[in-house]
């Protein structure tokens, strides 16, 4: 029994023992007292008033009084108005920071039993991994740790886009405008040179439409059609994706090729698989800078044609039914969504009709009790759909779906856009958060005494530390804005003013050569310092922050969880002396309770996919 634990069943046993009340341990509330008040842990009394008939102040008193005769743990109280400030008595914090100081798995839970798969990244191969992706990458990413730090067994998996009209834009692009470019010829990465031809298929596009607009045909067409009061510009900014449907070249070129695809012709095929294979080679190589990888690769190419057997299932099961001109439908109304298309008149599938199916084969292949699924916001109605599809069809794991929504990433000079070139290229991004830290490093000169490789090492973990603690520490649900300067900052609340905290902790263990040091004689420290129990209590939270961003899927909580932690170890460091401390117990003491933060700065951050220097 932890001492949370042994608290709640003091309370419980103080609510009978002095008013006669009956309540469960498990449902008392302790929370972390706030930093104004003296304390470690508050009880909120509000809710056992009425069975105890005693204003707040009163019952938190007598209950305050009965938890400190009869709970050894707890040292002393205090009383603000109804709520009951408990603290924690310096010997239970030292039996703690002695038990925990040399685990660096600690916080971590033990086995669930429960398997869980997150879906994340997922990209189109028609591009390069942007900024956009890179949100999603890393909150999939961490959000996979953090509940496999929880005890579950995660199954990490992406589903590749790698069929339909955006790739056949790039692919015709190539084909009439590439001279057979590749990327050995010219050497760029795979997928820079695929996104390269869907820019350019755009930028043709383009052209063509503006030339057609000046045409007979077009002017023709907009007096013909054209609603009143309504301007050139306005008109043809709406038809533009109906132009592409029904009077483009390129259009009908594009499409001609996606039938081409589908009925198998070889040609086709060949070229689609030989940029497709450009493109995923250029992916494995930015997975690699982002120290990501799967357990399982999906294919929209090969999942598309999925699901209608469910479809077909769920009308037998009057879950669907039919319109009048073949189409299958869904009846949401009543979960107040709307009626929602899951099969084309002519019986070919649309979106919903394949997340049906793929749900189901991953169902298959691992038997998660759980699907998360990392997708921008823009999808949100798409998920509300697409569960309570799958719950009224009876899937077994319907009832554990989750969709880990999140905003949309901007950076200082505004939005992306990918067909016009405009994106943020992820390995560009990459390139230049490393550089930054070179800068900002090279400027400091504090790591000029050794190798070059080393130097770039360093350069490497503190840029990437950079990039992904910016991003993740802002919770998933905002939109966010990000700044590459501002992401590299050592005073700010940034990834490397976290790794300093690390390497400052163990810059002063080298200096203690700690194995040398007699760890036992922290036994005899007398008196925790107000700054040390802060550190000490911050730590003793580190377990349920991993449970709480798990369970909320929220890897903020631990990028905000270790900024906390790293501010008041860097104030405790400049306040407390550690290698010249008052007494030897007191170095002990410091010295472990230093070597604990460090083991759990390292922990943390490794949970969101991010290395320590052992330098900076």
């Amino acid at each position: 029994m932890n001492i949370l634990e042994t608290v709640k069943k003091g309370v419980q046993d103080a609510i009978k023992n002095l008013y006669q009340g009956e309540i469960a341990a498990d449902a008392v509330v302790l929370n972390p007292t706030r930093k104004e008040f003296e304390g470690d842990y508050t009880l909120v009394v509000f809710p056992y008033t009425k069975m105890a008939k005693k204003a707040p102040p009163v019952l938190a008193e007598e209950v305050g009084v009965y938890l400190k005769e009869n709970v050894s743990e707890i040292e002393d109280y205090n009383v603000v108005k109804g709520f009951l400030n408990l603290s924690f008595s310096d010997g239970f914090w030292k039996e703690f920071l002695f038990q925990n100081s040399g685990n660096p798995s600690f916080g971590k839970g033990t086995a669930n039993g429960k398997k869980v798969m997150v879906e994340f990244s997922s990209p189109n191969t028609n591009k390069p991994l942007h900024l956009g992706h890179i949100r999603n990458i890393l909150l999939g990413w961490s959000s996979a740790k953090i509940l496999e730090a929880a005890g579950n067994e995660v199954v990490k998996v992406q589903i590749i886009n790698d069929r339909g009209i955006a790739i056949c834009k790039s692919m015709l692009a190539w084909q009439k405008f590439g001279n057979a470019e590749t990327p050995e010829s010219s050497g760029t990465k795979g997928d820079h040179l695929v996104g390269k031809y869907y820019v350019e298929f755009e930028k043709q596009f383009k052209k063509e439409y503006a030339n057609w607009q000046q045409s007979e045909e077009g002017i023709e067409h907009f007096m013909s059609h054209k609603k009143r009061e309504q301007t050139e510009e306005e008109y043809f900014k709406k038809y533009k994706q109906q132009y592409f449907n029904e009077n483009s070249v390129l259009g009908k070129e594009a499409k001609e090729m996606l039938l081409k695809w589908e009925a198998g012709e070889e040609e086709t095929v060949n070229l689609w698989k030989k940029m497709n294979g450009w493109v995923y080679e250029g992916f494995d190589t930015t997975y690699k800078k982002l120290g990501v990888e799967f357990d399982k690769l999906y294919y929209e190419s090969n999942t598309y044609l999925l699901g209608k057997e469910m479809i077909d299932k769920g009308l037998n099961n009057k879950v669907f039914f039919k319109k009048e001109d073949g189409s299958v439908w869904i009846d949401l109304t009543d979960a107040k969504m709307d009626e929602k298309i899951v099969l084309r008149s002519d019986g070919t599938s649309v979106y919903i009709t394949q997340d049906l199916g793929t749900a189901n084969l991953r169902y298959q292949d691992f038997g998660v009790e759980k699907m998360v699924y990392v997708v921008a916001d823009e999808q949100n109605y798409h998920f509300k759909v697409l569960f309570e599809t799958l719950k009224r069809l009876g899937e077994p794991y319907a009832q554990n779906m989750h969709h880990l929504s999140y905003g949309m990433v901007d950076l200082p000079t505004g939005k992306m856009k990918s067909r016009e070139g405009t994106v943020v290229d992820a390995d560009d991004l990459v390139a230049e958060v490393i550089e930054e830290a070179r800068t900002n490093a090279v400027e400091r000169g504090e790591i000029v005494e050794i190798s070059q490789e080393e130097r770039d090492t360093i350069y490497r973990k503190i840029g990437l530390a950079a990039l992904k603690f910016f991003i993740i520490k802002v919770n998933p649900k905002k939109r966010m804005i990000f700044d590459p300067k501002e992401s590299v900052d050592l005073q700010g609340q940034t990834g490397p003013y976290v790794q300093n905290a690390f390497v400052r902790i163990q810059s002063v263990l080298r200096k203690a050569q700690l194995d040398s040091v007699d760890l036992s004689l922290a036994g005899g420290y007398e008196k925790i310092e107000t700054q040390e129990k802060e550190l000490l209590n911050q730590l003793f939270t580190y377990p349920s922050i991993i449970q709480q961003a798990a369970d909320e899927l929220d890897p903020s909580a631990i990028a905000n969880y270790c900024y906390n932690l790293a501010k008041g170890y860097h104030k405790f460091y400049h306040d407390h002396s550690i290698l010249k401390a008052e007494s030897e117990a007191a170095k002990s003491f410091r010295l472990q309770l230093s070597k604990m933060v460090a083991n759990v700065l390292e922990s943390g951050l490794d949970l969101l996919g991010i290395e320590m220097p052992e330098r900076m």
